[in-house]
């Protein structure tokens, strides 16, 4: 058996399936195996110590991070606010004794120096705000972790079901506006971007590349209500008519995760 098949029949046959629709009950397991599959390039051994920023209220890369550190690893997971299913996954999954989840903003991390073998933000990048943000939260890593390892989504579709889901992802940004007057998430950055948020921080790049999951990803999704609740007449109906194109695509090809692009770092 394989590591994957261990990881699927040893954590992920615990974790409860969900019951969110218009999500696939088993969307969390999806998510967690691209995690596992990407985290292949982080370079992780068994017994280290390891410093997730923005582990979310869902684990989804928690509970592959739990399992690869084995039992004399910790991974101490960061967020601000994101907590609500949190320990019930990793619980679920047998992993808690090794998490140690913490409140914290990461952009001040509450360590004096260097105390972790690795500092990981995996599909974290778009959701901090800003490139300002960005930078200095990456600075923080540098600051506490030997090295540390980003991950996430590049704008780049190969296949239908990936501009399927870049085309409705790109829309929560339009919407947001409309609706908030602010962003929700940003847009995907291309890698080399990417790699100059890590050099603007003070990195030293070691490795980098390019990832196929070759696996569905459902979390691009918008429901039609939030547009609906526009107030502005043509924003709301320009609006609409993009989502319903977006929506056809998603109903006809399916929707695929976009390659990843990942890079790891030191100071």
């Amino acid at each position: 058996m394989n590591s994957e098949e261990k990881f699927k029949n040893e954590i992920l046959s615990r974790i409860p399936l969900r019951n969110e629709p218009p999500l696939p009950n088993n969307w969390l397991h999806l998510e967690m195996l691209e995690r596992f599959r990407l985290l292949q390039f982080a370079g992780i051994k068994e017994g280290m110590n390891i410093l997730e920023i923005g582990c979310g209220a869902h684990a989804i890369a928690t509970v592959p991070l739990a399992y690869m550190v084995g039992k004399t690893g910790r991974v101490i997971a960061v967020d601000l606010a994101r907590w609500a299913y949190f320990e019930e996954i990793v619980k679920s999954a047998g992993l808690w004794k090794r998490v140690i989840p913490m409140k914290v903003d990461a952009q001040n991390l509450p360590f004096p120096f260097k105390s972790f073998d690795l500092a990981v933000l995996i599909h974290g990048i778009r959701s901090l705000r800003n490139e300002e943000t960005i930078v200095k939260v990456i600075s923080e890593m540098l600051r506490v972790a030997d090295e540390i390892f980003i991950a996430e989504t590049l704008p780049i579709a190969k296949t239908r079901g990936q501009e399927a889901h870049l085309e409705m992802y790109t829309l929560r940004e339009e919407i947001f506006k409309a609706l908030y007057g602010r962003k929700d998430d940003l847009h995907y950055f291309p890698l080399d971007k990417l790699i100059e948020f890590v050099e603007k921080a003070g990195g030293e790049i070691k490795e980098y590349g390019t990832f196929e999951p070759n696996l569905p990803h459902f979390l691009a999704y918008i429901p039609r209500e939030y547009i609906e609740k526009i107030r502005d007449t043509k924003k709301r109906e320009k609006l609409l008519k993009k989502w319903e194109n977006a929506y056809e695509k998603l109903q006809k090809y399916g929707e695929e995760h976009p390659p990843v692009g990942w890079i790891k770092a030191k100071e």
